[in-house]
């Protein structure tokens, strides 16, 4: 039909692999890993067409897929493993217009051997603090942007809908949004790429990011941070690249704990960055938490103990100092 005419101006490869996402859709439905399968939409949703092996070639650095007469113009990123053969090319288009080539092939990546053992701590002052000392600054890709951010959508808003100058004023939108997630991808890539490199147990906090980010003043100081995206690029590399890592119970008292005496404070609000214990050791708020961070990670590896602290019963009442004092006259030990 004429409607459906343009299917024939690609190959038939990318349809059929449509097909076959469609019924991994349905199987993870059915096995209850998934929502109910919906349409993509024209507007809204990134614009993709898989090719398999029989629907492009690739030679000397040449990229020609099915139903076109020249190889692609391509700028890339990095050059293949020697000796890789492509199994899988992706064509996709991202909300700013621009489009993106992924090969798919097999790579035996090296394993490098590591010693170390390093505690990380998440923060907005310094996006990274380590249990060596060392802080890494908070970039704050969103916040150099916000400005040219701002003035593109009030652009967008005096368009009119539907009209051609409000999809070019969307387009502007976009790139400034994509040019900040590039800026903050490239970053957090580097960061763990050397983490990863440098040692061999990492051990980072559990943060509830989602919770985290209901809060008024914080949200969008949290939201350009993204520490979930940092937790995510480390759990696949350390398993690349045969590394441990180890997450912390999210309420563990990390920055309360004196990290040479054990000592606990009782209130640490978030504008003390730097106290002292009892013991007479100075501490700064994130190393100190850090180095706590690194000791309960390392303990669990060796004990397998659990890293949540006594809090109050909610079924007794019973406060964590009762709890300690009758487990201490039953003879029971803490684990």
């Amino acid at each position: 039909t004429e409607e459906l005419a343009f299917l024939n101006d690609v190959s038939c490869v990318p349809l059929q692999q449509t097909l076959r996402h469609l019924q991994v859709a349905y199987t993870n439905f059915f096995a209850k890993r998934a929502r109910y399968p919906t349409f993509k939409s024209k507007k809204k949703s990134r614009k993709s067409a898989e090719y398999t092996t029989s629907a492009f070639r690739y030679r000397d650095g040449q990229l020609t897929l099915a139903k076109m007469a020249e190889p692609l113009d391509i700028v890339w990123s990095r050059p293949l493993p020697d000796g890789a053969s492509p199994s899988t090319v992706t064509v996709s288009q991202d909300a700013a217009g621009r489009w993106f080539v992924s090969l798919l092939c097999d790579d035996v990546i090296e394993q490098v051997p590591a010693t170390d053992a390093v505690g990380v701590d998440a923060g907005l002052n310094s996006l990274l603090t380590l249990s060596t000392g060392e802080k890494i600054s908070n970039p704050r890709h969103e916040r150099r942007d916000r400005a040219a951010l701002a003035r593109a959508h009030r652009n967008l808003a005096r368009k009119v809908k539907g009209s051609a100058n409000r999809a070019k004023a969307r387009v502007k939108v976009a790139r400034v949004h994509a040019r900040i997630a590039d800026r903050r991808r490239d970053h957090l890539h580097k960061l763990t790429t050397r983490l990863v490199r440098e040692n061999q147990t990492i051990v980072i906090e559990d943060l509830t990011v989602r919770n985290m980010v209901k809060h008024r003043s914080l949200a969008r100081a949290i939201s350009d941070a993204a520490w979930r995206q940092f937790r995510t690029l480390l759990e696949y590399k350390t398993e690349w690249h045969g590394r441990n890592l180890v997450v912390v119970d999210r309420w563990f008292p990390s920055s309360k704990l004196c990290s040479a005496c054990g000592a606990h404070a009782e209130r640490m609000p978030l504008h003390v960055r730097s106290w002292t214990c009892r013991c007479g050791r100075v501490h700064d708020r994130d190393v100190n938490a850090a180095r706590n961070i690194l000791a309960e990670g390392l303990s669990v590896i060796a004990c397998g103990g659990g890293v949540r602290p006594q809090r109050e019963s909610s079924r007794t009442g019973q406060s964590s100092a009762k709890q300690e004092t009758q487990r201490a006259t039953a003879g029971i030990p803490r684990l």
